[in-house]
């Protein structure tokens, strides 16, 4: 069924959402799922400060790891520009990157729109899904103002693969009671946007973090979350 006109019901809640964009696409379903960073937060310069920091100190052209960087978890970064590192040291250096993170959170901030998406969605299904791990989505969501905890996280720890495979939004999915199909997916990366089709989910872009010629995968792409509009029925 088309995701833009599905009217099912979520057998956990009874309700249905229905989200409307500035240029008239729609959508109804059960339940929305929102990826953290450029989606939720935007943590840019927190995360620029700890990965050019752990750059400089291991030799590593900053450049090379702001390509790979954006929807990969950290011990992928890691792995993707040191190659030659043995398993547990990937582990290592991607834990220190994280560890830097929890305990920087100058400068993070909402994305504008997003809270109030949040809260429009009142007692729908809904919840994050993020390549971070738990502790840095909960430092990050906490020093945000978002309520914690959330409905439904799925954290790096919790999936074996990351995206742009599957796996992470069918789990939320699954947490939130809802079936894929009756899901909707915020994201601001080409990886997380190919993570929710491949999971047969309805995408909306926010290009936060990459050019809208880069997020052509969406359904719909929304300059600026504040103009989206959510009604809860039901």
């Amino acid at each position: 069924m088309d995701a833009k006109t599905t009217g099912a019901r979520s057998e956990t809640s009874g309700l249905t959402i229905h989200l409307t964009t500035p240029d008239g696409w729609s959508w109804s379903g059960e339940g929305v799922l929102l990826d953290l960073d450029g989606v939720m937060v935007d943590s840019r310069l927190a995360i620029e400060r700890a990965w050019r920091d752990w750059a400089a100190e291991h030799e590593v052209d900053w450049e090379l790891v702001e390509r790979v960087l954006p929807g990969r978890r950290a011990p992928e970064t890691v792995a993707a520009v040191l190659p030659s590192l043995p398993e547990d040291a990937v582990a290592a250096h991607g834990d220190d990157v994280i560890d830097r993170q929890v305990t920087d959170t100058r400068g993070l901030r909402p994305v504008p729109g997003v809270v109030e998406l949040v809260h429009a969605l009142e007692k729908a299904p809904w919840g994050t899904v993020t390549s971070c791990p738990r502790r840095l989505a909960e430092a990050r969501l906490r020093a945000t103002g978002y309520p914690w905890p959330v409905p439904v996280l799925v954290a790096a720890e919790d999936v074996r693969e990351g995206k742009p495979h599957p796996e992470p939004y069918l789990a939320g999915a699954r947490g939130l009671g809802v079936p894929p199909q009756g899901c909707l997916v915020v994201e601001d990366s080409p990886a997380g946007i190919a993570s929710a089709k491949a999971a047969g989910m309805a995408v909306v872009a926010l290009p936060t973090t990459h050019p809208a010629r880069e997020l052509e995968g969406a359904d719909a792409l929304v300059e600026d979350a504040t103009a989206l509009v959510v009604e809860v029925a039901g």
